[in-house]
């Protein structure tokens, strides 16, 4: 397998370094864990893809969107044992 080394600021690699000895996992680990569970939440079948359009669409004509304060304290829950599914928040 080839490896690519990546390079982040100080405060990322804290946090990568932090919730990856909280689940026991390495940094590379979490990362793949992260890029794997986000590349499955995105449907790539046509209807997936109709489906984020719409919301798109919506979006641009005045529909309701999720404030980012709040999308912020979701993702700071990621790998503690606070984090829940986003529906459940």
């Amino acid at each position: 397998m080839t490896k690519h080394l990546i390079e982040v600021d100080e405060p990322v690699a804290a946090i990568l370094k932090t919730r990856a000895a909280e689940r026991g996992v390495s940094v590379s680990e979490l990362v793949s864990e992260l890029v794997n569970s986000d590349m499955e939440a995105v449907p790539l079948e046509p209807a997936g893809i109709a489906e984020l359009d719409r919301t798109w669409n919506g979006i641009k004509n005045g529909a309701a969107t999720i404030p980012n304060s709040k999308v912020l304290r979701w993702l700071r829950t990621w790998g503690t044992s606070d984090f829940r599914p986003w529906p459940k928040q």
